[in-house]
């Protein structure tokens, strides 16, 4: 498996289980706990996001003839995530959990199989095309995008800001 399909495989999950952390928060009506999560989802999210589409996809687009409508659909994927997190931001700004979450069980389902294409056939794409030296450096230059993302949260960190 190449550096840059694992360093994005890890940050699935990582995702993944804030998603899960937040999806638990909403059933329990945890107001202030949904808040923190979905903030750092919606975060975690986006610093994914820039690396696949700064580093990864152009040079999987470049060098792969059927990547173009697979890029395509994982962009407009890309773009209805970070539409509906910043809609539920919204709404749970007003304390109703059940729209928000509604919401984001919406975008878990989307996301999963929207990992599944990317993690099968697009980072498989990496090994195949690329040198070792290039597999490299854009491990180097994904690695750097996601040193961007927050870090793990803490509630009793998030509170005390507050």
């Amino acid at each position: 498996m190449s550096e840059s399909r694992q360093i994005l495989s890890n940050d699935h999950d990582a995702v993944d289980e804030v998603l899960k952390q937040l999806l638990t928060a909403l059933q329990d009506r945890d107001v202030q706990t949904s808040h923190a999560k979905l903030d750092l989802l919606w975060a975690r999210l986006a610093v994914h996001i820039r690396a696949e589409h700064l580093h990864l996809f152009p040079v999987i687009a470049e060098r792969v003839s059927k990547a173009g409508p697979i890029i395509a659909n994982l962009r407009a994927d890309h773009e209805f995530f970070m539409r509906e997190l910043a809609e539920a931001v919204g709404i749970l700004r007003e304390p109703t959990l059940a729209s928000v979450l509604d919401t984001v069980r919406e975008v878990e389902k989307r996301l999963t199989s929207h990992n599944e294409i990317e993690e099968k056939e697009v980072y498989h794409w990496v090994g195949s095309v690329l040198t070792d030296s290039e597999q490299s450096a854009l491990a180097a230059r994904i690695n750097a995008e996601l040193e961007k993302r927050p870090p793990r949260f803490s509630l009793e960190a998030w509170a005390n800001k507050q």
